[in-house]
């Protein structure tokens, strides 16, 4: 057995079916086998064997508890080539920038490259980019164009075009890359993989030379979502020395009922003639209503204008601060295409930036009212077309611009996204879609693109690997679900339901109480609060409740809202299980209080009912 993700590595190191020699060698003998652009640089085969060799020294003295306590061991992935990797030059595919900057070899890893070689993960090496990160179509780099492996005449997306083809085709089973304008998506989606692009400052950007620093991120390459999940949950920290780091929020989007949910897609979609793509797109819905999906048109208006200040407004000189002085120098393997787009940033002048910056914030007023009003996930085409290597070679320009149309509005609104492998085009080339959603919706994402993946396209990279069952994904969401029991204006469609769902709280089921309780309007015929009190048998009946489940990271925010004399104690319900619940002190009922026993009513939309009559 060959194992392809990280499951099947993990469970044929567990089973003695593999070792971690067998799994490096494995990588070694493919890298030699596929394009060799794909890769700039790599550790020395032997050195990477004596590693391997090390690894399984150690798991046969530790046992397979070692694999439980490093959730990577022994497995190889591959770094964009500008993302610090200790021992190898960082070049960002320019190789005087190295030599200019003291960094050949670097002398220490990334943050996130040091997260996952602490998780037992092994470095093979840096892949090919478009130079400094500035492209969509892995075809700007002295080093070689990156071809797509299914047709090698067409591109296989950029700037991180070596990351996804030495995914695609299972040289390693994941890999990183990173992403300001689209350069985590559009390859995951031209070479039929996952791209997960996480929430700007999620994972640290320290040790990554920058293209936007205000905008960039590292992004996940892996054949399946769950992989890229996993990945970035492990590769992801606060990080007190990267200034853009900021710790993780609680979701406020749940994705495991597709029925529920509100998917939008552009109003207007756009795809320059290509009619393959706009086919293939269209049997991905078609796919997804199949599946129960509900699709909303959204104006795609303004998140064009926003992704068009990316590069026609100021924000090109950020990309001039990061690395447009060493251009001016003018290197010799600076690609020319690459030099004009920064050399640009020279230009604007401070008053046009911050008249940008207003613009924007409206920008994002706008989105921010689309995610609470509109839609919970918004659904568009990774790349509105898939242009050839020829192309490019007559317009560097233009054919890179159109790539950039649905993705690179994403980082400016601070939204996070997931590309995942759609239905392929009528001539056999990958169209993937991808999932958009609200800054820290990263886990809902996953989580849903691990389930629609299967309907998509269920065979993913250049071999189209078969993918298994859908897998729960890895507890390494923000916080495991609590449950918790409502009895009142809780209750979906009453007036403090809101509570719940703001905290992405789901129904699990309507319920009663064990025969045990009686229930009583606080404020008399007044009914703004409900008491649920234990009294035990005889005397107690069932009481009509509803079961809820939220993060347990909105818990703490949820019980701030609870004021005496309610309570959340625990609540016996009649199949005999007890859950967490809101509950009354008894001495809210007492003489004099004003309480009214509602018991018989059954509940409270029963008694809610009654004052209606």
């Amino acid at each position: 057995m060959n194992p392809t993700t990280l499951a099947e590595i993990r469970d044929c190191l567990r089973d003695g079916t593999a070792s971690v020699r067998s799994i490096v060698a494995r990588t070694l003998d493919a890298a030699a086998s596929f394009a060799a652009p794909a890769w700039i640089s790599r550790f020395e085969d032997t050195q990477l064997l004596q590693e391997a060799e090390r690894c399984d020294a150690r798991l046969r003295e530790r046992g397979t508890g070692l694999l439980d306590e490093l959730p990577l061991f022994g497995v190889p992935f591959a770094v964009k080539d500008n993302i610090d990797v200790a021992g190898l030059p960082t070049t960002a595919a320019c190789p005087g920038f190295a030599i200019e900057h003291g960094t050949a070899p670097a002398a220490a890893n990334a943050a996130a490259v040091q997260r996952l070689v602490d998780a037992g993960a092994i470095p093979i090496g840096k892949t090919n980019l478009d130079q400094f990160a500035t492209g969509l179509v892995g075809t700007r780099s002295p080093h070689g164009t990156v071809p797509n492996p299914f047709n090698a005449t067409h591109v296989s997306g950029g700037s991180s075009s070596g990351s996804a083809y030495v995914v695609a085709t299972g040289q390693v089973p994941f890999a990183l890359g990173t992403d300001t304008a689209g350069s985590g998506r559009v390859p995951a989606g031209f070479c039929n993989i996952a791209g997960l692009k996480p929430t700007k400052g999620w994972l640290s950007s320290r040790g990554v030379v920058p293209a936007c620093r205000s905008l960039d991120c590292i992004s996940v390459f892996a054949l399946t979502p769950e992989d890229a999940w996993t990945i970035a949950s492990l590769a992801a920290a606060p990080d007190p020395l990267d200034a853009y780091s900021r710790p993780a929020l609680p979701p406020l989007l749940r994705t495991d009922a597709i029925a529920g949910l509100r998917f939008g897609v552009p109003d207007e979609l756009e795809f320059f003639g290509d009619r393959l793509a706009e086919r293939a797109f269209a049997n991905a819905i078609a796919l997804l209503e199949g599946l129960g999906a509900r699709f909303v048109r959204v104006p795609f208006a303004p998140l064009a204008r926003a992704a068009s200040l990316l590069y026609d407004g100021p924000w090109v000189a950020e990309r001039y601060a990061a690395v447009g002085a060493f251009l001016d120098t003018n290197p010799a393997d600076a690609d020319a295409t690459v030099a004009a787009i920064v050399r640009q940033g020279k230009a604007p002048l401070a008053h046009e930036l911050f008249a940008a910056q207003y613009e924007m914030r409206a920008l994002e007023q706008q989105a921010a009212r689309m995610w609470r009003d509109d839609v919970d996930v918004l659904v568009v085409p990774t790349a509105p077309t898939h242009p050839t290597i020829a192309e490019l070679r007559d317009d560097p320009v233009e054919p890179n611009r159109r790539l950039g149309h649905y993705t690179n509005f994403v980082n400016l609104l601070d939204m996070a996204a997931h590309a995942l492998p759609g239905p392929l085009r009528d001539d056999g080339l990958p169209a993937g879609i991808t999932l958009i959603g609200p800054a820290f919706s990263d886990y809902a994402l996953a989580q849903l693109a691990a389930t629609l993946v299967r309907t998509l396209q269920p065979n993913v990279g250049a071999a189209r690997w078969p993918l298994a069952e859908a897998p729960t994904l890895c507890a390494c969401a923000p916080g495991a679900p609590v449950r918790i029991v409502v009895v009142g204006a809780h209750l979906a469609g009453l007036a403090l339901n809101w509570q719940l769902r703001e905290r992405a709280a789901r129904l699990v089921r309507a319920a009663q109480t064990a025969p045990r309780y009686r229930l009583y309007s606080l404020t008399g015929l007044r009914p703004t609060r409900p008491g649920l009190v234990h009294i035990g048998e005889p005397g107690g009946r069932s009481i009509d409740v509803e079961v809820w489940e939220m993060d347990a990271a909105h818990l703490g925010s949820f019980l701030a809202l609870v004021g005496a004399p309610l309570a959340i104690g625990t609540v016996e319900l009649d199949d005999g299980s007890s859950e967490r619940g809101f509950v009354c002190e008894p001495r809210a009922i007492g003489a004099g209080s004003g309480a009214l026993d509602i018991t018989d009513f059954g509940g409270w939309r029963g008694f809610l009912a009654s004052l209606a009559h």
